[in-house]
């Protein structure tokens, strides 16, 4: 089985697999994610395509958020796919690094392992949570778990330890401050760096709007 092939049977496997999921971790946030991915990569050709193929098409397989928090369910599954298509262990042990180790997890995470790959894949899936598209994720997300938009009285916290993190019920708005403003400077890559930016400042223009909207001003 040669490359596309693989990448092909990926594809149906991963929107077969996410065909109920949540809005903002459905096959179109994948698909996005995997454009992106593919568009950085032509910038890097140390990268493997397959491996950069493969962890952005499985990077949320099996995200832990809807799995009681476990982060190991997304690494084993997509494991146990690839080599029922017998990819190369070198291969499948990249692709599951990436989706070890592709979360934000709270701004005080320290992640200690890297690789071209997931560099790449990492900054394609940071892409997808800012700009337009990462305020629509936001909202849609903290709709999903019954989430206030605003409260005033409760402000953002840049302290959180990764388990404070992943079980925070804030308002909506603060993931904003938590998670979605810091993206711009974590990214990995030049080619990512550049497109953070104009979603960065779409999304400050977002935020000036929705406060003048709070405080009534015409």
């Amino acid at each position: 089985m040669d490359n596309t092939q693989i990448t092909e049977k990926t594809i149906s496997f991963v929107k077969q697999t996410l065909k109920d999921a949540e809005g903002g971790h459905d096959w179109f946030h994948i698909q996005r994610v995997f454009k992106n991915a593919m568009l950085i990569a032509k910038d890097y050709p140390q990268a493997s395509p397959l491996v950069v193929a493969l962890g952005a098409l499985l990077h949320d397989i099996a995200d832990s958020k809807f799995h009681k928090g476990d982060e190991t369910v997304g690494g084993k599954m997509a494991e146990d796919f690839l080599t029922s298509l017998s990819v190369e262990p070198n291969v499948i042990t990249q692709v599951v690094a990436i989706i070890d180790n592709i979360s934000f997890r709270g701004g005080n995470f320290k992640q200690t392992f890297r690789s071209i790959e997931l560099d790449i894949v990492q900054d394609a899936d940071r892409l997808d949570a800012i700009g337009a598209i990462g305020i629509a994720r936001c909202f849609n997300y903290g709709g999903f778990k019954n989430r206030k938009l605003y409260d005033p009285a409760i402000s953002p916290n840049l302290q959180m330890t990764k388990e404070e993190y992943k079980k925070s019920t804030a308002p909506t708005i603060n993931h904003f401050y938590e998670k979605l403003l810091l993206l711009k400077d974590r990214m990995n890559t030049d080619t990512g760096k550049k497109l953070a930016q104009r979603r960065h400042e779409f999304m400050e223009l977002f935020l000036e709007q929705f406060y003048a909207e709070i405080d009534g001003e015409r």
